[in-house]
């Protein structure tokens, strides 16, 4: 059987006079991944990131959440410290999370619908999913 390399199988490997050899270093950069569509990563994430859809209280949970702000309205002088659950809407896709926080309670304002905690984070009142405090469970019992 004839092959088509005999004539060049055995030739010394050819060095370029003119052009030095290109470093291993860059010689591997040439087989790196390669990204044809550049942020596609990035969508692929966010889009599989979770999100969760904001709960309703129904009339009895919305009810007790009454009363406990009317219990922190009354004792807001003191500055309780409360955790308050609440829905946090996502910013680039429908839904949010869930989260809760907690720090001392700095002001109720009904104009606003809202609760700022001592670190001036405000929290709209529709999203306030629960509030505990030491000071509600001595005035709820």
């Amino acid at each position: 059987m004839n092959d088509n390399y005999d004539d060049i199988i055995n030739l010394p490997h050819h060095v370029s006079r003119w052009h030095k050899p290109m470093p291993q270093e860059e010689r591997a950069a040439q087989f790196a991944p390669f990204a044809a569509l550049t942020g596609y990563d990035a969508a692929i994430q966010e889009a599989a990131r979770l999100t969760f859809s904001q709960l309703s209280l129904d009339v009895d949970a919305s009810e007790l959440l009454d009363r406990k702000l009317a219990i922190l309205r009354e004792h807001i002088a003191r500055r309780p410290q409360v955790t308050i659950t609440y829905f946090s809407p996502d910013d680039k896709k429908a839904g949010g999370q869930y989260r809760s926080v907690t720090g001392q309670l700095k002001k109720i304002d009904d104009y606003a619908h809202s609760l700022t905690l001592g670190r001036n984070l405000v929290i709209p009142m529709q999203h306030v999913l629960d509030i505990t405090s030491p000071l509600l469970d001595d005035e709820l019992d």
